[in-house]
């Protein structure tokens, strides 16, 4: 069976989804007008060679959480989701984190007044 690549970039895009706090941008020109969410699934490119799958996503994330950290949670699932749904190894998966949203303030404490 053959999965094509467009199906193994929706997959990895879902599966980064998955995950608390990981949006996309969307929309705009030249990043002008871009809307940063996290309603929508992150965007997803993927490279077949073979059964290997290389796999590059571009995010948003929450912040402050610790980015190596939630980088490398996403690649373990991504590739974890990829081999069990179409059976293909993900031997690389790239994680673009292109922007972040800053967590609400809790309480009064640091907001502007």
């Amino acid at each position: 069976m053959t999965v094509p690549a467009s199906v193994v970039a929706k997959i990895a895009a879902q599966a980064a989804w998955e995950l608390d706090a990981v949006g996309a941008a969307s929309g705009g020109v030249l990043g002008l007008g871009a809307r940063r969410d996290f309603e929508r699934r992150p965007t997803a490119d993927a490279e077949i060679f073979g059964t290997a799958a290389v796999i590059t996503l571009d995010v948003g994330v929450a912040y402050p959480a610790p980015l190596r950290r939630t980088a490398d949670r996403i690649r373990t699932h991504v590739t974890d989701r990829v081999q069990r749904l179409t059976g293909l190894t993900a031997e690389q998966v790239d994680v673009e984190i292109s922007w972040l949203h800053p967590a609400p303030v809790r309480g009064t404490r640091g907001a502007l007044l």
